[in-house]
Formats: structure tokens, C-alpha cells, sequence
């Protein structure tokens, strides 16, 4: 083999080389990704943790405004924005508006801490430990393809959604017209018991 053919030869081993990115050196991406899941990580521990409510819906639009920052970074941006519209917009206006009419108290409540922390320290790890069991479980083989066709496009998703999962999101509309108007019957029932 000649001098020129080994070369030829190395040049596609070379490349490819320059090109593969293992486990001891991420790029970019990877490195962000990690970055914003340990903050996201952070402002879900502190929401859960906070004694005071208000305090904790505003770290939960951190936590859910962390988790569209990393459906953008897997190129998924119609579920990167539909997480912020639906989650942070929606639910934790509808969180804080359900605050608002329930009277809760704005700064540290004594009634918020049970004194069940350790019973639910429990409970919230045997619950993760479960989570993650099944879904390691059940994508253990599954790769996915970067480099070809974007899975987290409108119309894939739109497929899906309006295929397969019509019934659980509209259950999940009927559930957040609910805790509304509970929301509005218990403000009521409070006024009405200050009137008397």
C-alpha cells in the first residue's frame, strides 16, 4: 500500500475521531443541558421546601420555566413553548390567583409544616426511586437518532396529542376548571362567614 493510500485511508478515521463526542468530553449542549437541570433541580427542592406559599409558586415558574429551557435544548420547541404557556403561564397564574381567593396568608404560615417531613422525605423518595425504575425500565433500549428527523416537531406532536391523548388533556382541563371554581366557592363561603 502506498503512502498516498494510507493516507486517503486515515483521513475518514481522522475525521470521524474529531467528530464523536464521548462521555469525557461533552460539548456545549450537553454542558448546558447539565447546568440548567441542576438549577431547575434547585428551585423544584426550594419550592417544595419554602414555608411560604408565595415564595413557592414563584420557584415552581423557575423549576417549569428550566424544564422549557431543556425541551429547547433536546429540539423540542413546541413543547418548550407549550410548557411555558400552559405550565408557567396558566397553572401558576392559576395557582396564585387561587391564593389570592383563598386568603392564604403571604408571608411564613406556622400551618404550613405539619411536622411530617421526615414521613414525606420518605414518600418523595421512594416515589422518584419508582419513577425512575419505570422509565429506565422502559427506555433502556431506546436510542435517539439526533441527527435525523426533529421528534419534537408540531405536526408529530400534534399527531400524537390529538391521536392518543385527547381524553387525558381534556380531563386535565376539567381539572383545572375545578380547583377554579373550588377555589371561588371556599372565597365565597369565607366572606359569607365574616358577614355573619
Amino acid at each position: 500500500m502506498t503512502l498516498a493510500a494510507q493516507t486517503l485511508a486515515a483521513q475518514p478515521l481522522a475525521a470521524a475521531a474529531q467528530n464523536s463526542h464521548g462521555f469525557l468530553s461533552p460539548t456545549g449542549v450537553e454542558i448546558t443541558f447539565l447546568l440548567v437541570g441542576l438549577v431547575t433541580l434547585g428551585a423544584a427542592l426550594v419550592a417544595v421546601t419554602t414555608k411560604q406559599l408565595v415564595h413557592a409558586a414563584l420557584w415552581l415558574v423557575v423549576a417549569l420555566g428550566g424544564l422549557a429551557v431543556e425541551y429547547l435544548l433536546l429540539t423540542a420547541e413546541f413543547i418548550a413553548w407549550v410548557q411555558v404557556l400552559i405550565y408557567v403561564g396558566s397553572v401558576v397564574v392559576l395557582l396564585l390567583f387561587g391564593l389570592m381567593l383563598t386568603r392564604a396568608p403571604v408571608g411564613r404560615s406556622p400551618d404550613s409544616d405539619s411536622g411530617n417531613r421526615p414521613v414525606a422525605l420518605a414518600v418523595a423518595v421512594a416515589a422518584a426511586a419508582a419513577l425512575v425504575w419505570v422509565v429506565v425500565d422502559a427506555f433502556r433500549t431506546t436510542w435517539i437518532d439526533l441527527e435525523g428527523p426533529a421528534l419534537g416537531s408540531t405536526k408529530v406532536t400534534g399527531e400524537i396529542l390529538f391521536q392518543h391523548w385527547v381524553l387525558p388533556f381534556e380531563a386535565l382541563s376539567v381539572l383545572l376548571l375545578a380547583a377554579l371554581v373550588g377555589a371561588i366557592v371556599l372565597s365565597r363561603k369565607q366572606q359569607e362567614g365574616e358577614r355573619d
